[in-house]
């Protein structure tokens, strides 16, 4: 959209192309100590799954090492990695809690 100015001049809209943030992925890596029930109620709390969908992400955890808890921009991601290892600390667990960039 342009601009008549009075001297003549033509003022244009510059148009910005913003990138969206960048995203990360949270996942949890599979260790011989912190208990299945344990990693379920992580997922539950700090992911808002389902029990369903928690069990299925902590077996594929079991499986094959790591699995995604969620896909976030870069500060939530951050906070949520944070929080799940406090709280495995608290708990007496060594789980670890990482996260990735897509």
């Amino acid at each position: 959209m342009a601009n008549r100015l009075r001297d003549g001049s033509v003022l244009e809209a510059k148009k910005s192309k913003l990138k969206p943030p960048p995203l990360f992925k949270v996942l949890i890596l599979n260790d011989d100590y912190t208990p299945m029930e344990f990693v379920v109620v992580v997922l539950q709390t700090f992911f808002g799954m389902t029990r369903e969908k928690a069990t299925q992400v902590m077996l594929k955890v079991h499986r094959e090492g790591m699995g995604v808890c969620g896909v976030y921009p870069k500060d939530i991601a951050t906070t949520k990695v944070e929080q799940v290892v406090s709280y495995a600390r608290k708990h007496q667990h060594p789980l670890q809690c990482v996260m990735e960039e897509t």
